[in-house]
């Protein structure tokens, strides 16, 4: 931890990182917040306060740093009521994302031995078929809401492929994904209904194993009981679809609104790929998380933190602050070819860092280049501006983006 000599926090109402204000221009709010200092008092839900890390190098040594802060929540969730809609986002469960140590390990190292079986050219050619399928459904019509037509359904669908989720639950998995992650009254139920699923799955997967990664998990070295697969593969489920369901929403967005990719769903110079790593420095598609809990009162770049506090990483306001100029219409100088740059944030870094970074690239990739090379005139079918976000402390998503074009055969 740092050595600068702690200070009492600034006088200042704490920043509400909940509602439609926030959600409509958070970058003002963590201008804001870097004023105050690296660390700043901030609201995630009415009545619940937390701290935010706005600083890019605290960020930093708030991940890496596993002595000082623990990931289990249990001690802070006893301070909100038990129907917090925080909770299916930060209630603690038996997860690599609120373990420690040798638990968490064995409980990582089966998520990235599953997910290393996603073989890329496979992985590929799946989400290559799905998109397709997609495509159809809404090629003819003119039209399309690329948030539920497209990037929320595609992910979710190669996921719940290689769990081996039955076609008659997928719909429902996709409503207890997306909601439980909303910070609503319905959330809870949303993260109760998805855990219900995957729990009769992963008990008829031990009497009957598949060749699907559900059964992987459950035959995994490790050895997990039938809830600690449970709660693997409902967290590699939400961690893996919604951040990247928002970043191909996202991207698509930057490609149909910025001028520098104008051209580019024709074949132009800017890329996909080029697109997903701005987005993921400007608009990551998890704004706000890895929670982390003192064990005991510490000062972080000058800020007094007791012990058990809530402190949450902005990744949002530290890559506003680390990022590199924009990418040029050519292509050159584009954060994704620099050497000596910080890297950006989006993933988190440290042990908890996102093992699903290189699928989730993939999939975002490739589902944007599979809708642009079939439909090359997307068009925004409404101003920019009066696009709406969802609200919430923890991601940065588009409730909607509707789109044009030429129909097919048209």
């Amino acid at each position: 931890m740092t050595t600068t000599p702690a200070h009492p926090p600034a006088a200042h109402p704490p920043a509400a990182l909940h509602g439609p204000a926030f959600a409509a221009d958070p970058q003002a709010v963590y201008e804001r917040l870097r004023r105050q200092g690296p660390v700043a008092e901030v609201e995630i839900a009415p009545g619940v306060a937390a701290l935010l890390v706005t600083d890019y190098q605290a960020a930093l040594d708030l991940l890496r740093d596993t002595d000082t802060f623990s990931k289990d929540s249990r001690a802070w969730q006893r301070t909100v009521p038990a129907d917090s809609p925080l909770l299916p986002v930060l209630g603690y469960r038996p997860t690599a994302l609120f373990s420690d140590g040798a638990t968490h390990a064995r409980y990582r190292q089966v998520i990235t031995d599953g997910l290393a079986l996603l073989e890329p050219h496979q992985l590929q050619r799946r989400v290559a078929e799905v998109a397709h399928r997609l495509i159809d459904a809404f090629a003819r019509s003119g039209s399309a809401d690329l948030i539920a037509d497209y990037a929320r359904r595609l992910p979710v669908h190669v996921l719940t492929t290689g769990f081996g989720v039955p076609e008659e639950h997928r719909e429902r998995l996709v409503a207890g994904i997306v909601g439980s992650i909303e910070s609503t009254r319905q959330a809870v139920a949303a993260y109760t209904d998805l855990v219900e699923v995957v729990t009769a799955m992963v008990a008829e997967r031990r009497e009957r194993p598949r060749h699907d990664l559900t059964s992987w998990f459950l035959t995994h070295p490790a050895g997990l009981d039938n809830d600690e697969v449970v709660r693997q593969i409902t967290l590699t489920m939400i961690a893996g679809n919604e951040p990247t369901t928002n970043l191909i929403g996202n991207a698509l967005l930057r490609l149909l609104t910025d001028a520098r990719y104008a051209g580019s769903l024709f074949g132009g110079a800017m890329t996909a790929h080029q697109a997903i790593d701005e987005v993921l420095w400007h608009e990551p598609p998890l704004a706000n998380l890895s929670a982390h809990y003192p064990r005991v009162d510490v000062t972080l770049h000058g800020r007094a933190i007791p012990a058990g506090s809530l402190v949450l990483v902005s990744y949002a306001a530290a890559n506003s602050q680390a990022a590199p100029p924009a990418a040029t219409a050519d292509g050159a100088d584009t954060a994704g070819v620099r050497s000596g740059e910080s890297a950006h944030l989006a993933w988190a870094a440290g042990p908890h860092a996102c093992p699903a970074r290189d699928p989730a690239l993939l999939i975002a990739i490739t589902a944007i280049e599979q809708l642009t090379s079939r439909i090359g005139d997307l068009e925004l079918a409404e101003p920019a501006d009066t696009l709406h976000w969802r609200p919430g402390p923890f991601h940065r998503a588009l409730v909607r983006l509707p789109v044009r074009f030429t129909p097919a055969g048209g």
